[in-house]
């Protein structure tokens, strides 16, 4: 009996152990699967986020690039606007150029005859005048007159030197100079006085030789010797040798040669 009792607990205590082992190895299963599960779940909760995080970037960029977008867009039609303007306004240059370069032909056209005729004039008030710096001028009446042919000179810059070359005529009546030139009469160089555009006197350097340009006759013819120390004074004042003084010289119009 006691040896039935014995085995019988024995056999018990087996049962026992046993099914505490299957218990406990069912536990660890289902706790190893409980692990499983959320790892798993952190794992996936984790390429959410990512996932999450990288679709928020994205929206981010794609907003910032809108806004970029957005305000280039703005620019751009402020700049078309402006350009528009611009361009409307050159237009209406352009327009209104035309206008002036057909009224600037329309000028050409008169003012052309007109310089031409000025030229004409100045040359006659040259041919006619005292003969003082002749050459000289007679070579700027030529230049003019070469100048009109010249098509690379725009009509308001040959205007302007035919107004040039009368201004200088007029400055001939506000000055006196002296000059050295060649006597046409005689070939000799001699020094010119001239006293506006009324007197026209000459000398030679030794001083035997004093006359002037007789406006009435139109010719060169000497002075009485009276007058050779005055034109020596009066040519002396003109090249600012001297201080200015009071001369005697011959007026035209009046008998010099008395």
């Amino acid at each position: 009996m006691p040896n039935q009792f014995i085995q019988r607990s024995t056999a018990l205590v087996y049962s026992t152990m046993t099914a505490l082992l299957l218990l406990s190895t069912a536990n660890a299963e289902e706790l190893n699967s409980t692990v499983s599960t959320e790892t798993g779940i952190n794992k996936a909760a984790s390429s959410s986020q990512k996932r999450v995080t990288r679709l928020a970037q994205q929206t981010s960029d794609l907003l910032a690039e809108y806004r970029s977008v957005v305000r280039e867009t703005e620019s751009l039609k402020i700049y078309n606007d402006n350009l528009e303007k611009v361009v409307m306004d050159q237009r209406a240059e352009v327009v209104s150029i035309n206008d002036q370069l057909e009224g600037l032909e329309a000028t050409n056209r008169g003012i052309v005859p007109l310089m031409l005729e000025m030229i004409d004039t100045l040359g006659k008030i040259v041919e006619n005048d005292m003969p003082f710096r002749l050459e000289e001028r007679r070579a700027r009446v030529e230049r003019l007159r070469d100048m009109m042919d010249q098509a690379d000179v725009t009509a308001s810059e040959k205007y302007r030197r035919v107004m040039e070359a009368y201004q200088g005529e007029l400055e001939y009546g506000r000055t006196t100079e002296a000059y050295a030139e060649t006597l046409p009469t005689t070939g000799q160089t001699v020094e010119f006085l001239r006293v506006g555009r009324t007197l026209l006197i000459y000398q030679s350097s030794d001083q035997l030789t004093t006359g002037w340009f007789n406006p009435t006759t139109r010719a060169y013819e000497d002075l009485p010797d009276r007058y050779r120390l005055e034109v020596k004074e009066g040519l002396a004042i003109a090249k600012n040798e001297k201080a200015p003084n009071l001369v005697m010289l011959p007026v035209p119009g009046a008998e010099a040669g008395k």
